[in-house]
């Protein structure tokens, strides 16, 4: 009993490390940001789950399965390929299920709590599984903007269940996730520049240089804060938490300025870290701020 019990507990931190935990949970974060910021009166905790659980599974599902499509890719690098697939701690068939039955039944789930909202998230999963990753990674830089595209469908299908249609402040938000996303990609793909260029991988750095990945993200980064200051003025969040966003959004704009002016690798670093920082505290002010 003892050792079944292992072998479950083992498995499951296997699959848990697959679901790229924190970045699915700042995903989620987002997706109920864009539902709290419409001030729907349904607020109370069990709805607030049920959003949070759908999220959670498709969003998972979406990275487990490109997890099973890259698994060639990351076999070779080093940043990769530790991760279940490559190493074999799980098989192929065993990734691939997987990756079926969480986005399923987070689609599903979705499906059945909002029809709108479930067209949103299936949304997010064909961007990211189908156009990102099975038609354009392996062909050109650009399919990060449809990566980031997927990356924001969380908080607009958030915003589409609050609201129950489709309007200018869920838009703006998805694309502020859009601008956002180089900050935290092209940040990774210039620390893993030999990395990427060993299994060929078209990336900004690779195909226009560095000089020219540091511009893409530092316009990207005031793009995505003009778009966040927006929706924050839109929505009527408190004074307190607008300072508070004002200064976050400083904070992002110093450091994408600097890595510009005086690239490193150290600032670069920064940059990727602070990025995430800064999304979920943006989020986070949208959501408590309406009230």
């Amino acid at each position: 009993m003892t050792r079944l019990l292992n072998q479950l507990r083992s498995k499951v931190i296997v699959y848990w490390s697959m679901t790229k935990s924190m970045q699915t949970g700042l995903l989620v974060v987002t997706g109920l940001a864009g539902y709290i910021s419409s001030r729907c009166p349904i607020m109370h905790i069990e709805r607030l789950l049920v959003v949070a659980g759908s999220l959670f599974l498709a969003v998972s599902g979406s990275t487990v399965l490109n997890m099973w499509y890259d698994r060639d890719i990351d076999a070779k690098m080093k940043r990769t390929c530790f991760r279940a697939l490559p190493s074999g701690k799980i098989s192929q068939h065993e990734g691939l299920i997987l990756g079926l039955v969480l986005s399923s039944i987070g689609v599903g789930w979705a499906v059945w709590i909002d029809p709108l909202f479930g067209a949103v998230v299936f949304a997010g999963l064909f961007f990211d599984v189908i156009v990102y990753t099975v038609w354009l990674k392996r062909r050109t830089a650009w399919s990060i903007v449809w990566g980031g595209i997927s990356g924001g469908m969380p908080v607009l299908a958030g915003r589409v269940l609050g609201t129950g249609r489709i309007e200018w402040v869920g838009v703006l938000l998805m694309v502020a996730v859009l601008l956002w996303i180089p900050s935290h990609i092209l940040t990774t793909n210039m620390r893993y520049f030999d990395d990427y260029r060993r299994v060929r991988i078209p990336t900004f750095p690779s195909v226009y240089g560095i000089a020219a990945t540091h511009k893409i993200i530092a316009i990207s980064s005031a793009g995505a804060a003009i778009s966040v200051g927006i929706v924050a003025v839109g929505v009527g969040i408190t004074s307190g938490c607008m300072y508070l966003l004002a200064a976050l959004t400083g904070a992002l704009l110093l450091m994408t300025t600097t890595a510009l002016l005086k690239p490193s690798e150290s600032i670069n670093f920064g940059v990727f870290k602070y990025a995430s920082v800064y999304m979920l505290s943006a989020m986070l002010l949208l959501a408590v701020g309406v009230f």
